[in-house]
């Protein structure tokens, strides 16, 4: 088993796609255009990490594809794992947990730059 290293590089995105295992590039291209669509949008602060896709040779597996993505998104750390049958079950699968695990950590990243005001009992605004 080799690994073959598929970087994708976006506007503020810079993640490498490591694949190991016999996986083609077709299952290559729809993973990369996955990862892309979650991590090139606007708003999201500066993106780098890796993603692994693997193919399991045994054919006796039940869930032969699987994948880990290391994702640091701004200052936050975002770990996603993944087994699927498919590869594209498996690049769906992770778009969809990488999207709420960023989505989570720059809304916490948000939420942090907040000034909390004071209650109205404290002075703060009326409703």
């Amino acid at each position: 088993m080799t690994a073959k290293d598929i970087g994708h590089e976006g506007g503020t995105a810079s993640v490498r796609v490591r694949a190991e295992g016999d996986v083609d590039e077709a299952s290559l291209a729809y993973l990369r255009e996955k990862v892309g669509a979650v991590l090139d949008r606007p708003g999201l602060p500066p993106v780098s990490g890796e993603v692994r896709i693997t193919r399991e040779a045994a054919h006796h597996v039940d869930l032969p594809w699987s994948a880990g993505a290391e994702i640091q998104v701004g200052g936050d750390l975002v770990v996603v794992h993944a087994r699927e049958a498919s590869a594209r079950e498996l690049a769906d699968r992770l778009q969809d947990r990488l999207r709420s695990r960023t989505e989570r950590a720059a809304h916490r990243r948000d939420a942090a730059r907040r000034t909390a005001t004071p209650p109205p009992w404290r002075g703060g605004q009326q409703r």
